[in-house]
């Protein structure tokens, strides 16, 4: 298959992407890739969940067609080079101040990375007493430091109170940064586009890419109305 920038386009950063923000990219692109759900593997204890579904069960129409390609493994342990990545992410400080941003103010950026019940009330961890989205809205681990490494570390403890929100936010951050950095490589191994429909993730890459000297075809397309 030949692939150029003006045909093709990485979806970003989920694995499932709306009915509506598909046929809109397709007008645009010839084919449209995604990737399998990322799940991580942080330590031989710790790993998040993968989901097994994939575009091809809800449009097996445009993947017989070749105008959807799928089946991009980006589960397991992070390489060395995703780990650098991603540190580069986490030690930036305008990168920190954009995705803390995110996370406080955009409903679609909290639903990527936790599910309903976190938001309403309860950490992914074994924290005493609720702990709510709004606390981990707090300036001050917008400040912290962290690196992989911390993050993986954290997630081979047992942890309640400030120590788990502190992972929880630290996974978040992680989570983030990894799918971007994973749109870039495949985007870079296969020479096309990249694309999506979330604003402040379209915002992040930017900056990514800005700051790296990347040179990559960003588009985001507005949801509107749905």
């Amino acid at each position: 298959m030949n692939l150029t920038p003006l045909t093709d386009a990485v979806f970003y950063p989920f694995h499932l992407c709306h009915a509506r923000t598909l046929e809109q990219l397709l007008t645009q692109f010839t084919r449209l890739h995604f990737r399998d759900y990322m799940a991580l593997q942080l330590s031989p204890f710790f790993g998040t969940t993968a989901y097994p579904d994939r575009m091809e069960d809800f449009f097996p129409d445009l993947v017989v067609s070749g105008h959807v390609v799928e089946r991009y493994n980006v589960s397991g342990p992070l390489s060395l080079e995703t780990i650098t990545a991603v540190d580069r992410d986490l030690s930036d400080l305008t990168w920190r101040g954009l995705f803390h941003a995110a996370l406080t103010t955009d409903r679609r950026f909290q639903r990527g990375l936790f599910d309903g019940s976190f938001i309403a009330s309860n950490s992914s961890t074994q924290t005493e007493g609720p702990c709510t989205l709004t606390r981990l809205t707090d300036d001050a681990l917008q400040a912290q430091s962290f690196t992989v490494a911390d993050i993986c570390q954290l997630s081979q403890r047992r942890l309640t109170g400030a120590q788990a929100d502190t992972f929880d936010y630290g996974l978040a951050l992680l989570k983030t940064s990894a799918a971007l950095v994973y749109t870039v490589q495949l985007a870079a191994t296969h020479r096309i586009a990249v694309a999506t429909d979330s604003q402040a993730h379209f915002t992040l890459l930017s900056r990514m890419a800005t700051r790296d000297s990347i040179n990559l075809k960003n588009h985001w397309l507005e949801r509107i109305g749905y």
